[in-house]
């Protein structure tokens, strides 16, 4: 079943879609990357491969309609916006119909960032995964995060990939980068975006159900 939620963060209200399967195994939480939203068509993909797999998703709109309409510097406040993510899985716990699940993050691009901080900072995070992220901007947190993390980086986004590269250093806990063969920066290409649901799948499946 599809639900709509309200999760509530420091006066702002952030409209989200919970989508429940029968018998949920754990919910994983999507923190959108910048200038996109909860109907983003690539994490909806990703979704959708997870709810088929038993995983309750939901999919948030980290800034209001109205902040992101005067301004695209929030955006960019990977503070706020991690903020927002330890917000909403402390929320999105107190829901009936997940409540007591594993809960995992789905990060891209700066909502990668903001899940790997609200990792750090919230132990019931129980496995990350990035798309196309930038686990850079997570800065000093990165040491602190203790959620199995997988990072997934096309192969032909040289730039993002390096940056990957260097945060994989700082992260202390499981983790791996998977590099998609043939895939630019959004997984535009033939298959590259299926293959990055089933990997997410996977990991999801060895680290937040086991």
């Amino acid at each position: 079943m599809s639900v709509p939620v309200v999760i509530s963060s420091a006066g702002a209200e952030l409209a989200g879609d919970l989508v429940v399967p029968g018998d949920a195994r754990a919910i994983v939480v999507f923190a959108h990357g910048s200038g996109s939203s909860r109907h983003s068509l690539r994490n909806r993909a990703v979704a959708e491969l997870l709810q088929d797999n038993g995983f309750a998703t939901l999919l948030l709109d980290l800034l209001t309609e109205d902040e992101d309409r005067r301004t695209t510097e929030l955006r960019f406040d990977i503070p706020l916006l991690a903020d927002r993510v330890v917000t909403a899985v402390e929320q999105i716990g107190d829901q009936m119909v997940v409540r007591g699940l594993p809960i995992g993050l789905f990060g891209a691009s700066t909502g990668a960032a903001a899940a790997l901080i609200a990792a750090a900072r919230d132990s019931s995070v129980r496995a990350v995964v990035s798309r196309g992220g930038r686990p850079d901007l997570a800065g000093s947190a990165l040491a602190d995060v203790r959620a199995p993390t997988l990072l997934i980086v096309g192969e032909l986004d040289q730039q993002v990939l390096e940056l990957n590269q260097q945060a994989a250093q700082l992260i202390t806990a499981p983790m791996h980068i998977e590099v998609v063969a043939g895939a630019s920066h959004l997984f535009e290409e033939p298959g590259t975006l299926e293959h990055v649901a089933r990997l997410a799948t996977s990991w999801f499946d060895e680290h937040l159900i086991a």
